[in-house]
């Protein structure tokens, strides 16, 4: 398979791991480099790209050559007609940072599912991603969409007296870009929800930042649950607010329902992001309640 340094006007590459180093019992940073990142830029923080792993038995993911048009229908329709025991996995997954010194970026992937070598849990079964980063090594090859201009949703960090994070471990690397981007003088309040004190991180941000890290511990509660009952039972800071949610899909929807029914924000300041489904993945049809948040999304754009 060749693999070449496709044109800039649709962003689809190949990158290869250059380290890998574990943050945590369920969190790997992966660092790619590679000549399909040369020239590769962040405009801002919350950069969502697409990563296409190989199925088994294959070395790298096979993808369709983008047309000189840069025309993404058409590269979308070619990959779709991909055999199915070829077509690549795909995930979507935020750049963590951006090192334009060595052309380099990093990711960092939740181990979902049981790891083999420590018998810890996580709170979604083990998918192909998760398969791939548990053996992430050097060398190794995937393919990546984006960031891109096409999928671009700017965030608006410092247009209110305060920001509100709110998440699941999911959600980590989106929240540490934002801690990062936020202005010297910014206040914010997150809540987030792990697994227990080992998935905590540090984040640099001159912003003055309050971490809530909510615990879950192992019972019938389902993921997301005590997230909801911290952010319904907080004292929010005087002022106005710009809120930031991701993670489990319900969860989110709930938050956000919360947010604007009961405390009275305007759609308009809540960024919501459902980045998985209790019991799916995203090789399964969309919900209704997934058509749903996509057309108050639309909606909440125009």
């Amino acid at each position: 398979m060749r693999q070449t340094s496709q044109p800039m006007s649709l962003p689809v590459r190949y990158i290869q791991v250059t380290a890998v180093r574990r943050l945590s019992p369920h969190m790997v940073r992966v660092t790619f480099g590679g000549a399909g990142l040369a020239g590769f830029r962040l405009d801002g923080p919350d950069q969502q790209v697409k990563l296409y792993f190989p199925k088994r038995g294959r070395s790298a993911p096979r993808l369709p050559e983008p047309s000189a048009d840069g025309d993404l229908t058409r590269w979308y329709q070619a990959f779709q007609a991909i055999p199915e025991d070829e077509r690549p996995w795909m995930r979507s997954y935020t750049v963590r940072a951006h090192h334009p010194e060595d052309d380099t970026i990093d990711i960092d992937f939740v181990l979902h599912g049981t790891d083999p070598a420590s018998g810890t849990t996580s709170s979604t079964t083990s998918g192909p991603a998760t398969r791939w980063a548990r053996t992430a090594a050097p060398g190794d090859t995937l393919g990546m969409f984006g960031p891109s201009a096409y999928f671009a949703r700017p965030v608006p960090l410092g247009t209110a007296d305060w920001t509100l994070l709110a998440g699941d471990e999911t959600a980590l690397p989106a929240i540490g870009t934002l801690a990062e981007w936020l202005p010297e003088g910014a206040r914010a309040v997150a809540y987030v929800e792990v697994a227990d004190a080992a998935e905590e991180q540090a984040f640099d941000t001159r912003a003055d930042l309050t971490v809530h890290w909510l615990h879950r511990a192992p019972g019938p509660a389902a993921p997301g649950e005590l997230l909801v009952e911290a952010v319904r039972g907080a004292r929010f800071p005087a002022g106005s607010v710009f809120a930031w949610l991701a993670g489990e899909a319900g969860t989110v929807r709930a938050l956000r329902r919360h947010l604007v029914h009961d405390r009275g924000l305007d759609k308009r300041a809540v960024d919501f992001t459902g980045y998985w489904r209790r019991a799916l993945s995203q090789d399964d049809a969309p919900t209704e309640e997934d058509l749903a948040e996509a057309r108050e999304r639309l909606a909440d754009a125009e």
